[in-house]
Parts: C-alpha cells; sequence; structure tokens
C-alpha cells in the first residue's frame, strides 16, 4: 500500500495494461450558463468538434516520471511525480505536473512515460484547451498504468459524468470522494467544461446542473442552425492577475453562502442548494419575481456581490432553462433573445468581457446572426453566434474580415464553423 492506502504498483499493472495508449479529448462550447457550475447551478453545454489528442507509451526512464513533446514544436517537457518542475509562469507543463502529482498520489507511482500532444483546438481561446489537455493526459495515463480498470478508481469514478467531477478536482486541488485532493492548478472552477467534454454526444447539447450533478436533457441542436466560433486573438489565460479576476467570482459565491448559513442556520454547500430551500425547484420568470430571493440577496454586500448573485440567478433559473426550450423548438428568436442577454450581464454584472469580445458579438448581431454571445471564462478568448448552416462559412469569412477590419484584430484572430461533437474518444489502448 502507498501512503494513501491505495494498492501498490504491482496490483495496477497486469498484463491487460497496454504499453501505448492514446485518447482525443474535444473542447467545449458553452451556449448558456457563465460560471454558474461552481455555485451548483444550470448550464447548456457541449462538445466542440476541435480537440487535443494525447499518445502515451512506457518508456526507459525513472519510474514516476514522463517527458511530453507537441507537435507544435517547442522544447520537451520532463516531469516528476511530487517535484517542482520549475517551468515559467502558465507553462502547459503545468497541468502536466498537476495530472502526474494527483493520479500518483491518488492510486500508486507511474511507469515512466512519454507523451505526444497534438491539438486543433487553440490554446486560451475560451474552448477549455487545458481541461481537454488535462483530461486527455489523465486518460492516457490511467490506461498505460492499469489505473482505469483497478478496483478503487472503479469505487470511485464509475461512469463518465463521476469522471467529470474527478478531473475538475483534479484541476481545482479538492478531494473526490475517497480520491484525496492536491494543490490544483490554481482556479476555483467547477466541472462544467468536463462535463461537456466527457459527456457531450454529436449534434446534442446537455442541459446539466451540478447541485446535485446530473445531465437533465439531452438537447438536439437543429439541423438548419451551426455554431460559428470567433477566437479574439485576446488569450484567454488563468495565470497572475487574470487567476485573481478568475476566482473572484466563486470567492464572492462562497462569501456571500457563508453569510446565508451563518444567518440561516443552515449548512447548504453551494448557492443552488440555498436557492432550492426558498424557492423549491421553481424556475423561469415568475421564480426570479418570488419574493423568497430577497431573503439571499439580503447578504450582498456590495454592489458587485449583489450583481454576481443577480447574474447567477437569472442565467441559472431563467435564460438556462428557458434556452434549452428554445434550442430544442429551433425558436430562432426566442434563443436570439436569451443568448443577447446572457452576453449582456456577462459584461455588466460579472464584468469579464473585454472591447475585442464586445466588439465580435456586436458585428455579429449586425450581420443577421441568430444570437451571439462571449463564452468561457471570459477576459478575452472567443465568441459564437448561432448562424444558418447555409450562410455559416460566408459568415464566418465575412465575420473574422469585418472584426480584424474594425477593431484593428491581433493576426491570431479567426474563426471557423462547428456543431456540438463527440465526446473524449479513445483511440488506443484497452
Amino acid at each position: 500500500m502507498n501512503e494513501h492506502g491505495t494498492p501498490a504498483y504491482a496490483t495496477y499493472l497486469g498484463s491487460s495494461a497496454p504499453v501505448r495508449s492514446a485518447w482525443r479529448v474535444p473542447g467545449r462550447i458553452e451556449i448558456l450558463g457563465k460560471h454558474t457550475d461552481y455555485a451548483g447551478g444550470r448550464v447548456l453545454v457541449g462538445a466542440v468538434e476541435r480537440g487535443v489528442t494525447v499518445c502515451a507509451e512506457r518508456s526507459n526512464n525513472a519510474m514516476g516520471t514522463l517527458t511530453a513533446t507537441t507537435t507544435a514544436g517547442g522544447e520537451p517537457v520532463s516531469l516528476t511525480a511530487n517535484v517542482n518542475s520549475a517551468l515559467p509562469v502558465g507553462h502547459w507543463g503545468h497541468y502536466l505536473q498537476t495530472v502526474l502529482d494527483r493520479l500518483t498520489n491518488n492510486f500508486c507511482a507511474s511507469v515512466p512515460a512519454s507523451l505526444t500532444i497534438t491539438s486543433d483546438l487553440p490554446p486560451a481561446s475560451g474552448m477549455s484547451s487545458s481541461s481537454a489537455l488535462v483530461c486527455a493526459c489523465a486518460l492516457a495515463l490511467a490506461d498505460l498504468n492499469g489505473w482505469s480498470s483497478s478496483e478503487v478508481w472503479k469505487r470511485n469514478i464509475p461512469d463518465r459524468l463521476s469522471l467529470a467531477g474527478y478531473f475538475a478536482s483534479v484541476e481545482n486541488g479538492r478531494d473526490w470522494r475517497e480520491l484525496p485532493g492536491t494543490t490544483g492548478v490554481g482556479t476555483q472552477g467547477g466541472s462544467e467544461d468536463h462535463t461537456g467534454i466527457l459527456c457531450g454526444a454529436r449534434d446534442k447539447l446537455l442541459y446539466a446542473e451540478f447541485d446535485p450533478v446530473q445531465i437533465l436533457r439531452l438537447i438536439t441542436f437543429p439541423s438548419q442552425w451551426s455554431i460559428v466560433v470567433g477566437i479574439s486573438g485576446v488569450l484567454a489565460e488563468k495565470s497572475g492577475a487574470a487567476l485573481a479576476d478568475y476566482n473572484r467570482g466563486p470567492e464572492t459565491l462562497q462569501t456571500v453562502l457563508a453569510r446565508w448559513n451563518e444567518a440561516s442556520g443552515r449548512s447548504d454547500t453551494t448557492l443552488a442548494s440555498a436557492v432550492r430551500s426558498l424557492i423549491g425547484e421553481a424556475t423561469g420568470s415568475e421564480a426570479m419575481k418570488d419574493p423568497q430571493l430577497k431573503r439571499l440577496l439580503n447578504f450582498t454586500k456590495s454592489d458587485y456581490e449583489r450583481g454576481r448573485v443577480e447574474q447567477f440567478l437569472i442565467e441559472s433559473l431563467v435564460l438556462v432553462p428557458a434556452g434549452a426550450d428554445a434550442i430544442a423548438t429551433a425558436d430562432a428568436n426566442a434563443i436570439g433573445a436569451i443568448v443577447n442577454r446572457s452576453h449582456s450581464l456577462a459584461n455588466e454584472r460579472l464584468h469579464n468581457q473585454v472591447p475585442a469580445t464586445n466588439s465580435m458579438v456586436s458585428l455579429a448581431r449586425d450581420m443577421g446572426a441568430i444570437g451571439a454571445s462571449a463564452f468561457g471564462a471570459g477576459w478575452g478568448g472567443s465568441v459564437y453566434a448561432i448562424v444558418p448552416s447555409t450562410d455559416a462559412y460566408a459568415f464566418a469569412d465575412e465575420w473574422i474580415e469585418r472584426y480584424r477590419t474594425e477593431y484593428d484584430a491581433l493576426p491570431s484572430a479567426s474563426a471557423f464553423v462547428t456543431r456540438p461533437g463527440d465526446s473524449a474518444t479513445q483511440l488506443e489502448g484497452n
């Protein structure tokens, strides 16, 4: 047994463990549900058709080590479990280090591995390239070491939804069931990204909530619509000041929740649970008018806190449920209004938009998009526009050309057409 009480290395690596393992893991697109998941709220999310592929194979190096290279070039990364890599801040190798440390501590020392990483998912673009990298590396290493066929894995991670929760805990550093946490990557997010990545389905959006974690419905994305993703060229990084800006959201909601619990004598773990104690399972505009919600809002002590809680309530109770219905019925007018309001709330209450993303949204609306909104963490990244499929490629070309001209955009700005795609797929291994 190792120090965490989990079985030793030899218990896992049997004759069934492969010498190579490869996974392709997509990014995700968040249609609605901005910053709601870590408060237990609702989202409308799906996988995209671009992603990260990781191929892992055993090497002849020391136990607990891995080397990683990307097909995009650059110096290889060499890592050792639970040893500071001394990589520069923001380097993609930190995500691999987090995966190696957490899985080693939760299971056992890793076989020496060599990883090759390929991606057509633009980094820091709001499509969860970092979470896709975490999931792909973790899945490949789990197979290579036989962890994914172990009893402790099956007990704690029995299905894809549990897998999403566990990989989210790898990033945020929290415990997952029997599996103790580590430091994580520094973000205090939830599991929306991982749920979209691991549970998505082609042509489907997931209508999900996160307290309790469950997929409420699979929504078929209308065949007559496509999604055009516009990449602003402003990197949505989560390091330094950007990390503090991102974490301000979850920390604010936790602060309000702590005041609520102290005053009410409850022990709610999420804001969604506190809301449910006041209005039950009600959703929609009438739920937002329920005077009971004022009891929760009374625990906000600044304009930012109040705006942050109001954004959560409107997005989770009103926009996500209504958006799910509008997409299911292909109601273009309804989804357009809902998506536009969601972006306005992000700009005015989350304060996480930048001139570039606001410009892309305005241009898409001027060009006649059904609806357009920024998505993801914010402070840069990407915007999506829902458009008729027959016009999608022409729309993408004109949109990015106008954006580059009118905004004087960075050369890295681009656009591509997509639809909800397949979830993580094993390419090689068991």
